[in-house]
């Protein structure tokens, strides 16, 4: 059962390494088992098709992103500083990865909307739930700020979506520049978009 698991694991470890190189089209089952160090017939006993295989790697992703995001969006802190904390946090993991392998990875949800969203109707509808997710994560604290009186938006959902969108928008520049100081912006941006005060006014956040 060991040799099963680990078998799997580095396939799924090959196969996320090589979509954020290269993308997915472009990639075969035998690259994927050759990184892998695995037998071609291995893939097939963990996984139906490629398309199988990518939904394995984004729900794994997702897992660890959503508690990433969890931690950051929850707490006792004030709501505007936990979003603020988590801009912080992916330019902190941007600027990582691009220190370990020398380039700006982006966002994998990103980069696979970009490719996939008229190709593979499985990918784009489980990318489309794992979005609708981070809206709906951000706007509960965008709605607790409102009730604070910290944030000015009529419709918390779509101040949400914009967000959002503001967030993946900067990391795919960073990643086009390859350059993490893209991803400075974000909080002013999204401080602006709320109508949450500046530094100095009644609260700094």
């Amino acid at each position: 059962m060991g040799r099963t698991s680990d078998a799997r694991r580095k396939i799924l470890d090959a196969a996320r390494s090589l979509i954020e190189e290269r993308g997915y089209s472009a990639l075969g089952v035998a690259e994927i088992c050759k990184a892998a160090g695995v037998p071609k017939g291995s893939f097939y006993y963990f996984f139906e098709s490629k398309e199988a295989l990518a939904l394995a790697v984004v729900d794994e992703h997702w897992a660890a992103q959503k508690r990433d995001w969890t931690q950051a969006l929850t707490g006792d802190a004030e709501p505007l500083w936990r979003l603020r904390r988590l801009f912080e946090e992916t330019e902190a993991g941007q600027r990582a990865v691009q220190l370990g392998c020398g380039t700006v990875a982006g966002c994998l949800f990103g980069n696979l909307t970009l490719e996939l969203s008229n190709q593979t109707e499985a990918v784009r509808e489980r990318l489309q739930e794992i979005f609708d997710a981070q809206v709906d994560m951000v706007e509960s604290v965008i709605a607790e700020a409102r009730e604070r009186g910290e944030a000015a938006v009529a419709d918390t959902g779509e101040a949400a979506r914009a967000v959002v969108a503001q967030l993946e928008g900067q990391v795919m520049f960073a990643k086009l520049y390859n350059s993490t100081q893209r991803l400075s912006p974000l909080w002013e941006n999204c401080r602006a978009l709320l109508g949450a005060p500046r530094a100095g006014d009644r609260t700094a956040f």
